[in-house]
């Protein structure tokens, strides 16, 4: 199954030069809860942003165009097809975990989204791609804990695909 996660503020920015414009450390821990034993699907420039190595009990993919493009320790695959495949042979739960450009080429095929929303707005020169929302229901919405090292209004929010 295919899921979405990604945090944004109230307009829609996800990232600044490929990092979270924000820090917010239950946000991470809500993304390695949600992901940890599953496999994430990135772009190349999101999984440099996060240093150049896959996080610790998840199988990356790094998704490129790039046929030359080489990782340790991480999946290089070239097209959605490919993922889409690898996904269906697996059991499991396969996380889109970004950039817009990967966001853009599988929230078509995604049945979940766990988004992070965070009532602020930031700099940065990374959005989320445009959605329909009318496609999406709300079955969850926590209020995240505010905090000396949580300073925003956050909300973990869960969408399930409303079938057509």
């Amino acid at each position: 199954m295919l899921i979405a996660i990604w945090a944004q503020d109230e307009n829609g920015l996800i990232g600044k030069n490929n990092h979270l414009p924000w820090h917010l450390p239950n946000d991470l821990q809500f993304f390695k809860e949600k992901t940890s034993n599953h496999t994430l699907v990135m772009g190349r420039k999101t999984f440099e942003g996060m240093g150049g190595r896959p996080l610790p009990n998840r199988q990356t993919i790094v998704l490129t165009r790039d046929k030359d493009y080489q990782a340790k320790n991480v999946l290089v695959m070239h097209t959605v097809e490919d993922v889409l495949a690898y996904d269906q042979a697996n059991e499991g739960e396969t996380f889109i975990a970004g950039g817009s450009a990967i966001y853009t080429e599988f929230l078509p095929y995604c049945e979940k989204i766990y988004r992070t929303f965070i009532a602020d707005s930031f700099e940065g020169d990374a959005y989320f791609p445009a959605l329909a929302w009318d496609e999406w229901q709300l079955i969850a919405r926590e209020a995240g804990k505010k905090d000396e090292k949580n300073p925003y209004p956050y909300y973990f929010e869960t969408y399930t695909r409303i079938d057509a």
